[in-house]
This record gives structure tokens, C-alpha cells and sequence, in this order.
């Protein structure tokens, strides 16, 4: 998808799912088939489904229990080169880790490769390539950087680096520009990657304003144009050129949590109701994801039979663009 057409699909999004939909789902199916994962809240679970079909069982699923994996808040998966693909998650209860997600998929922990527990509401992960580096964004206030001694061995992950960041809420690495993008209060921030192993450091932040008064979410890429950036704040969808820091609204629509788009040019969201469901004091959820059209239209939904608490979905790539 172009950007024009990025743009065409701010004229055409109506409002947040109603919560009569807890359950259900509705309209078209997907023309293109793809992976869907997403931070489900109400059993605490990273699920994967297929967009293409109605969803039943995941086809892969991750379920660490509660404590500092309650409110599982991110999911990424990356490509290493000596466990093949790995799950980053990060739960608001306190934790990020790295899953080997071959051997993952039940209830447990067992297939944790390293985690850590930063505290102040984590909700976003990201490993940096080549050095191994992870870094965590959390809401407190924080941007940690984590390093290792071994690019292969995640265990010698190690804090390196704190940065003061208001809101920090997103971040996701640029592989075509070796840049790290923060996203939080008012601006999202690329830094160059400097150095390796324990001296590994984020430099050189460049800030763009994404309004003052708008908390980013969510940072993630369009693989359907690799220039650019897609990102979440309190008012809108925007996307982000990574080498002119152009920022163009994509949606004018509130509360969206997270916002991915396939190199179909198919995309969907998580945007929260504002309702409270399953007796529980989460109202930042939604039952379902909302999908559109190439164009930019809404074409269907999807959820779950026992009422989904979905936080943020993502489409399941290793790829940075």
C-alpha cells in the first residue's frame, strides 16, 4: 500500500466495535491469508490464528500464568541465529522476556530463554540484530537496554543502559537505517546503535512530535511499504517516513491499541471499548480485531467464542519491514 492510500483509509474508519460483539464475528472474509498474533488478557495468552478463518483453537500459543506475567502487554517474534524464531514478549506485570517458540507452545514458563524484570509497566520489546541487544519500553517512564557477552547465548543478558523517556509505550528497530525507535509522551525518538556486547548504547536520539498532548502506543511496520513506519497514539493511526520524518495521518480514530498492515496491504487493530468484561477491571481491551480492505474499508472481525480481552495484535513476521 502506498501512502495515498494509507491516507484513503482515514476517510473510511468508523467507530470502536461495540461490545456486543464480545463473542462474535462479522462481515467478509480476508483476501489474503496471514498470521495473527495477539496479547490475549483474559486467559493471559500470546495466541496466533490464521486471518483468513474463523478462530477456534490457536495455532500456537504461549501461556505463562500470572504475577509478573500478568496483562501480557507485546509480542514480536525474530529471527537468531542459533534458536531460529524467538517470541519477545512483555507483560504489564513486571516482565520481558525472549520464548523459544519451537519448544514453546504450553502452559509454563519452561521455555523462557532469558526474562528480566524491569518493573514500571513494560509494554514493548525489541532485540536489536547482529549485537543480541533487547530493549524494553516501559510506561513508568523508562527505555532499558539489555546486552550479552555472547550474541548467542541470551543468558548473558545484562542491563546496560537506562534512558529517561516520558510514557514510553512502543519500540521497534529500523534494519534499513540501524535505527531504534522509541515511541511515548508527545514524540517518537530513533537512536543510532552504538557499539557491542556490554558496550553496546543507544546515541543520538532524533526526536519526531507526534502532537504534545498525544500518548504514543504502539510502533510497528507496514509491510506493504518499507519506508515507513506505522504507529498508535490517544487520537489517531499515523505513519512515519523513517528518512524524512514525515508523519501522516493514517486513521483519526481514538484508543487504538496497536495497528499492523501485511504486504497485501490488508491491515487491522486492536482499538479498546472502554468496557469492562468478565467482571474484571480492564477496560482497555476489546473483544475483537478489527480488519480492512487493501482500501483502507472495514471488511470483518474476528474474536473469540468465551470472550476475548484482546490488548494488541500483530501480524506474525520476523522480518523488521
Amino acid at each position: 500500500m502506498n501512502r495515498r492510500t494509507l491516507i484513503k483509509s482515514a476517510l473510511v474508519v468508523g467507530a470502536a466495535t461495540p461490545a456486543a460483539l464480545l463473542a462474535g464475528e462479522s462481515g467478509a472474509q480476508a483476501s489474503a491469508s496471514y498470521g495473527v498474533a495477539v496479547c490475549e488478557q483474559y486467559r493471559n495468552q500470546i495466541q496466533i490464528y490464521n486471518s483468513a478463518v474463523a478462530w477456534g483453537g490457536p495455532q500456537w500459543v504461549w501461556a505463562p500464568g500470572g504475577g509478573g506475567w500478568s496483562n501480557l502487554s507485546d509480542i514480536k517474534f525474530r529471527n537468531t541465529s542459533s534458536f531460529g524464531e524467538v517470541a519477545l514478549v512483555a507483560a504489564s506485570g513486571g516482565n520481558i522476556g525472549i520464548v523459544d517458540k519451537a519448544s514453546s507452545g504450553t502452559q509454563g514458563t519452561g521455555s523462557l530463554l532469558w526474562h528480566a524484570s524491569p518493573g514500571g509497566n513494560p509494554h514493548a520489546i525489541e532485540r536489536i540484530p547482529n549485537v543480541g541487544a533487547i530493549v524494553a519500553a516501559c510506561t513508568g517512564g523508562y527505555v532499558h537496554l539489555y546486552a550479552p557477552t555472547a550474541v548467542s547465548k541470551p543468558s548473558t543478558l545484562a542491563l546496560v543502559q537506562t534512558i529517561n523517556y516520558a510514557g514510553a509505550h512502543g519500540v521497534w528497530y529500523d534494519d534499513v537505517h540501524g535505527r531504534l525507535w522509541v515511541i511515548g509522551q508527545g514524540k517518537a525518538t530513533s537512536y543510532a546503535v552504538s557499539g557491542t556486547y556490554r558496550s553496546t548504547r543507544l546515541t543520538s536520539g532524533v526526536s519526531v512530535s507526534i502532537g504534545a498532548s498525544n500518548l504514543g502506543h504502539s510502533l510497528d511496520a507496514s509491510y506493504s511499504n518499507r519506508n515507513v513506519l506505522l504507529a498508535t497514539h490517544t487520537t489517531g493511526v499515523i505513519s512515519i517516513d523513517k528518512a524524512t520524518h514525515k508523519v501522516t495521518t493514517v486513521h483519526s480514530n481514538h484508543a487504538v491499541k496497536s495497528f499492523s498492515q501485511d504486504v497485501s496491504g490488508e491491515s487491522f487493530w486492536v482499538q479498546a471499548t472502554g468496557t469492562k468484561y468478565h467482571g474484571d477491571s480492564r477496560n482497555w481491551v476489546s473483544p475483537t480485531v478489527q480488519f480492512f480492505s487493501a482500501a483502507g474499508a472495514k471488511t470483518f472481525t474476528r474474536g473469540l467464542s468465551y470472550g476475548a480481552e484482546f490488548y494488541k495484535s500483530r501480524l506474525h513476521n520476523v522480518n523488521f519491514h
